[in-house]
């Protein structure tokens, strides 16, 4: 046999972000799988309705809402945890604005959120992943979801381009340390995806068309073509891949 299924079965997947958008398709993705599920968001209505679909697949959902920028609330839930296998970075945000005119208040949000809280989880799963005294064989997955504005520059973007970047090099970096505990490190890179966070963008019908303009394919991507990715990563289909990206951005960073 070649083919290597996505399987989850028996596995914990923590997921960040998860209320709506590429969170929930990820965290429903990875329980269709068979993966157990813990979901944080900072709303706890669209966590419910989102653990109503996980459980419909036969899969334990634990939510928990909160500011994950709160380092001391997010390490007291984490370790709180019976066991953690798989952790999907996803919380994040954008507030465009030209170079010129970037808030200082907005650019240290930025950081605090997409960047400083996407370590201080990383590093507090990864903690909690090496309690389990078979990691090296269990093996473990994090995936840190980046964008393809971490590999090329856009517009009114340069704080996103830069905390998405330093993602990237994050993820290298972790996945060197953690290859010996047989833990991957990957990044999923999306491509413009119609969600809360970027309808509004796309309101926008001159931006909406430039955007579209950039992908070869001709599509903006839906959320469920970045929850497979990650079902992917998230899976032992993907054993011998660490340290990179799946840029899922319709051919974007090609041209």
């Amino acid at each position: 046999m070649y083919l290597k299924k996505i399987n989850l079965k028996n596995k914990t997947a923590l997921v960040t972000g998860a209320g709506k958008g590429i969170g929930m398709a990820c965290a429903v993705a990875l329980a269709e799988a068979g993966a157990n599920l813990i979901i944080i968001s900072r709303t706890q209505s669209d966590l419910d309705r989102v653990a109503r679909i996980i459980k419909k697949f036969k899969s334990k959902c634990i939510t928990y809402a909160c500011d994950i920028t709160n380092y001391t609330q997010i390490k007291n839930f984490i370790n709180k945890q019976k066991k953690i296998d798989i952790l999907v970075n996803n919380a994040g945000t954008n507030i465009p604005e030209h170079f010129t005119k970037v808030q200082k208040k907005n650019m240290e949000y930025m950081v605090k959120l997409n960047t400083v809280a996407t370590f201080n989880i990383a590093q507090l799963c990864t903690l909690k992943m090496l309690e389990a005294k078979n990691r090296k064989k269990l093996g473990g997955s994090i995936i840190n979801m980046s964008s393809q504005m971490a590999h090329v520059g856009g517009p009114i973007r340069s704080v996103y381009n830069m905390t998405k970047a330093g993602l990237e090099g994050l993820t290298k970096g972790m996945a060197i340390d953690l290859a010996k505990d047989n833990i991957r490190v990957n990044t999923v890179c999306p491509t413009f995806i119609v969600t809360p966070m970027t309808k509004k963008f796309l309101k926008d019908k001159k931006f909406k068309k430039n955007m579209l303009n950039n992908i070869p394919l001709g599509r903006f991507a839906q959320t469920s073509d970045v929850a497979t990715a990650v079902a992917f990563l998230a899976s032992d289909s993907s054993s011998m891949i660490t340290g990179t990206s799946i840029l899922v951005d319709g051919g974007w960073t090609a041209i």
